[in-house]
């Protein structure tokens, strides 16, 4: 039995990559670039892909010509990102840092934040403060991207635990709501022959209306609210949170 330390531990993402990186999570990236209104972004466009993981976002927008700064803590999932924007051919910049320390050299264009990689910060004021950083780092009239599960969402998922198999490797989710659905804590099994890993994350989630709130208080000024990157209203048919704001001083 191993347990990991979540998702600051770098043995999680070791352990767990296939299962959160597949290669069907790449191809989507791709197509999302592709067909999404709200990832039309331009060749030459500045974007800051914060909390890029191994650069599913970050290798492919490269690839279209953007002008790609990626960063993540994690050194682990920075040296995929290399390795394989090497082998694509991409040349995105990757850089290791934490979120709450990052000061950006902006200004840029865009700011992603994708695959809900936000509120994972034990203290809310943080995850504020990670907002405040993409305003930041935007110019007037650039947009930030922020792709999350939502708390009404995740209300109509948290049960059964999910199961999912990759080859011979089998992965069990279990989430459970803490603080009156102020968070939720995901525990994970990860059973390969004979070897059994489990890790748990915990992180703040948000609805869409306190999302927007948060993004007016960290200086947003026009906010979009979207149940999909199709551009879908966010309803009882919505598949993904996804807010659009631009920095409009």
């Amino acid at each position: 039995m191993t347990d990991t330390g979540g998702f600051q531990d770098d043995d999680f993402w070791t352990e767990f990559y296939d299962f959160l990186f597949s290669e069907q999570r790449w191809t989507q990236a791709e197509d999302l670039l592709g067909t999404s209104p709200l990832l039309s972004i331009p060749a030459g466009a500045r974007v800051l892909d914060l909390c890029c993981g191994p650069g599913v976002f970050t290798i492919p927008l490269a690839l279209r010509g953007a002008d790609v700064t990626g960063v993540d803590r994690s050194p682990v999932l920075l040296e995929r990102g290399r390795k394989r924007a090497a082998d694509t051919g991409a040349a995105p910049r990757f850089v290791e840092a934490d979120v709450l320390d990052y000061r950006p050299d902006g200004p840029y264009d865009v700011v992603l934040n994708m695959f809900t990689s936000f509120g994972y910060f034990e203290d809310p004021a943080d995850n504020a403060r990670v907002l405040e950083t993409m305003h930041d780092a935007l110019a007037p009239g650039g947009s930030l991207v922020l792709d999350l599960a939502g708390k009404e969402l995740l209300a109509r998922r948290v049960e059964p635990p999910k199961v999912v198999r990759r080859g011979e490797d089998l992965l069990v989710q279990t989430d459970t709501v803490l603080d009156d659905w102020a968070r939720l804590r995901s525990d994970w099994v990860l059973v390969r022959g004979e070897r059994v890993t489990r890790a748990s994350l915990v992180w703040f989630v948000y609805s869409a209306v306190e999302l927007r709130a948060m993004l007016r208080e960290a200086g947003f000024g026009e906010i979009e609210v979207y149940g999909g990157f199709d551009g879908r209203p966010y309803d009882q048919d919505a598949e993904r949170l996804v807010l659009r704001a631009v920095r409009t001083a």
